[in-house]
C-alpha cells in the first residue's frame, strides 16, 4: 500500500476517533484492512461507556477480528490506528497475528499533547520494541509525518 492509501485509512480512523468522543469515549479509532485494501472491521474506543479499561480501539478490534477470522488470514491484514498502539494493544495485535500496523502519531507525541492527564496514562514503550521481543516480524509503519498535524488536532481538541 502506498502513502495515499495510508492517508485514506488513517482519515477513517480520525472519523472513528471523533465518533468515539461524540459517544462519550476517548478519541481513538482503528480499522482492519484486508490484503485487497478493503476495510473489514472498524472500531472506536469504548472504554468509558462500557466501563472497560481494555476498551481501547485496537484491542477491541482484535477481539472482534479473532472471532471472525483465522490467524492465517489476519497475518495478511493491516491494522490502522490514529496513535501508536499502547503495550496492551500491541499485545492483542501480536497474539491476534496481524502482520502490519500503521499509525499516525507516536505514543510519545500523544504524551506531549496530553501531558499528565489522568484519563490517558501513557507508557514510554514503542510498539516496535514490544514486537521486536516476540517471535514474529510484524511490520510497523509510522508515525506518518504528513498526517501528524491532522491527527494531533483530534487530541488537542479533546485534551
Amino acid at each position: 500500500m502506498n502513502m495515499k492509501d495510508h492517508k485514506y485509512y488513517l482519515r477513517r480512523c480520525i472519523e472513528l476517533a471523533r465518533s468515539a468522543v461524540n459517544n462519550g469515549n476517548m478519541p481513538f479509532g482503528a480499522v482492519l484492512v484486508d490484503s485487497n485494501g478493503k476495510i473489514i472491521l472498524e472500531q472506536e474506543n469504548i472504554e468509558i461507556t462500557e466501563s472497560n479499561c481494555t476498551g481501547h480501539a485496537e484491542t477491541q478490534l482484535m477481539v472482534n477480528a479473532s472471532k471472525q477470522y483465522d490467524k492465517e488470514f489476519l497475518w495478511n491484514c493491516s491494522l490502522y490506528t490514529t496513535v501508536e498502539p499502547c503495550a496492551m494493544c500491541s499485545g492483542s495485535i501480536y497474539w491476534g497475528n496481524v502482520g502490519r500496523v500503521v499509525f499516525g502519531l507516536s505514543e510519545k507525541e500523544l504524551l506531549d499533547i496530553t501531558g499528565n492527564d489522568e484519563q490517558n496514562p501513557t507508557f514510554d514503550l514503542p510498539c516496535r520494541e514490544i514486537f521486536a521481543r516476540g517471535q514474529k516480524e510484524i511490520e510497523v509503519i509510522g508515525p506518518i509525518n504528513s498526517m501528524k498535524e491532522e491527527i494531533a488536532r483530534v487530541y488537542k481538541d479533546f485534551f
